[in-house]
């Protein structure tokens, strides 16, 4: 089972090679790509079951010994968050069919998706800050691919700003990880646990930490660091938007969390409120921003942000309970947001457009449809029985545990204002009257699939959480209590722990040495 971490990184990488070399046509190409997310699916699936029965699983690569070599690791948090990332792989490769047309098929829509998959699966599995930051590069690079694809003057618009805040973040990341290692002298995670309370100036490493808040908050969203989504992705083909919404915030999210449970855990109370007052702040203007606009992708733009706040709310606070909160509704987040990206989707192909005004009548023509959607719709609002429900109900929970009404209030307040941008959704395009030009067409079977699973998952989720739920609540145990991943990268941690930190001495005497 060592290799497992290796192939789930191999598989995505080995499908972008094989999807690049393909002479076939556009459907060629896409089942490739459905065909190396199912494999990794099966393996994703096998690491779960390894890390729920034997705990986290550890990788040496070239035989070099942590913390000195690259290490692989995943623990139960990564392991769901391969297996969800997987399952999104499925339905965009299945969507994109319906959606992607042969020009972009062959100018390497399916090879930068499976890169950028890879990308994904290798930030969750990575052991160091350093290789983070390459799968982070891994991830822009495909992501620019994806979003200049096609190339017309909206889609390059967006693409510069996206690609402008990324590249300020990338910097702020070079320049944190540069002072992390000037202080400890290494940059693998779970050495870095046991070094940084070591550091005898613990101010800057406050400083530090603040650094990779900006840095992964900008890749996050977070506010005030959020204007490059709405910016950029209603440019996109909806495929390319389902993927990005689904996954690119979700990675920044999922580093913050590694990053303050695991590096700068709880003693920097004033970074755990920043993170707070910046989770509160973005789940309600990512509700206010969705009220300002009729295009449907803006509107599920502005949702993307007002999740990522609510996911951020558990690791401000930063409790176990608030955790698993917090992880539950990232992978109900995860599922919800590329279903409801297809759905706005399928909503352009039925009637030609995604604004409100020139909609309608998609009920009386396609009352199948309009279910699929009104599901979606309340699991975002949280109506039970569906996966949305919990995941609201799970964050109220440790809004009490913390006895922290100001939480709370945001949390019913937004969920409440939400019904407001969904709503208009309905009574515009399904409910009224359709406009007289309006001729709606079938979505093709490729379209249906994807949006059909998805929204079974939502409702399986709903209905039967408790698995879910133990997975989150495993996660949020090891964040909390890091020592079986500790053991599964550095076996000997308790002698590591009590080794001295690097002086520039020692580091003046490394350099000089013959």
């Amino acid at each position: 089972m060592n290799g497992l971490l290796i192939a789930c990184l191999l598989t995505p990488m080995l499908t972008a090679i094989a999807c690049f070399v393909c002479p076939g046509n556009a459907a060629i190409r896409s089942y490739i790509s459905l065909a190396g997310m199912l494999l990794l699916s099966l393996l994703s699936s096998t690491l779960i079951y390894l890390v729920a029965n034997t705990g986290p699983v550890s990788n040496q690569m070239g035989g070099w010994t942590a913390p000195m070599g690259i290490t692989l690791i995943a623990d139960m948090l990564s392991a769901l968050l391969v297996l969800i990332t997987a399952l999104v792989g499925v339905a965009v490769s299945l969507y994109a069919q319906s959606d992607i047309s042969e020009e972009r098929a062959g100018g390497g829509f399916y090879t930068f998706l499976n890169m950028l998959i890879a990308g994904v699966v290798g930030a969750f599995v990575t052991g160091d800050l350093f290789n983070l930051y390459v799968w982070f590069e891994v991830m822009l690079i495909a992501s620019f691919a994806l979003l200049v694809l096609g190339g017309n003057r909206v889609q390059l618009d967006g693409a510069v700003k996206y690609i402008a805040i990324n590249l300020i973040s990338t910097v702020l990341l070079l320049a944190s990880i540069g002072l992390l290692y000037g202080l400890t002298g290494t940059l693998n995670l779970a050495d870095l646990h046991q070094r940084v309370p070591l550091v005898e100036d613990q101010a800057l490493v406050s400083i530090v930490a603040i650094l990779f808040v900006l840095a992964f908050g900008i890749k996050a969203a977070i506010f005030p660091l959020f204007f490059w989504l709405p910016a950029a992705y209603h440019t996109l083909p909806i495929s390319v938007a389902a993927v990005f919404a689904a996954l690119m915030t979700k990675v920044g999210v999922y580093a913050l969390m590694r990053t303050f449970t695991l590096i700068f855990p709880g003693e920097h109370s004033a970074i755990d409120m920043i993170l707070l007052v910046a989770a509160l702040v973005t789940a309600v203007l990512g509700v206010l921003g969705a009220l300002t606009h009729t295009d449907i992708r803006r509107i599920l733009s502005y949702q993307v942000i007002g999740s990522i706040g609510f996911m951020l709310l558990g690791l401000g606070l930063g409790s176990e309970i608030a955790l698993t909160s917090a992880i539950f509704y990232m992978f109900h987040g995860i599922l919800l947001m590329a279903l409801l990206f297809m759905l706005a989707g399928m909503i352009a192909q039925t009637s030609g457009s995604y604004e409100l005004h020139e909609l309608g009548g998609l009920y009386r023509d396609r009352p199948g449809f309009a279910l699929l959607f009104l599901l979606a719709a309340l699991s975002l609002i949280g109506i039970p029985p569906l996966s949305g429900f919990w995941a609201k109900v799970m964050i109220i929970n440790a809004g009490l545990a913390h006895n922290a009404a100001i939480v709370l209030f945001v949390i019913v307040a937004v969920s409440l204002i939400n019904f407001i941008p969904i709503i208009r959704i309905w009574s515009e395009a399904f409910w009224k009257a359709a406009p007289t030009n309006c001729k709606p067409q079938t979505p093709p079977i490729h379209a249906w699939l994807p949006v059909c699973a998805l929204s079974v998952a939502m409702i399986c989720i709903g209905l039967f959480p408790s698995k879910l739920i133990s997975g989150a609540e495993l996660a949020a145990a090891t964040l909390i209590n890091p020592q079986t991943y500790l053991d599964a990268v550095l076996p000997a941690s308790k002698d590591i722990a009590s080794a001295a930190l690097p002086t520039t001495q020692d580091i003046a005497y490394v350099e000089t040495k013959p």
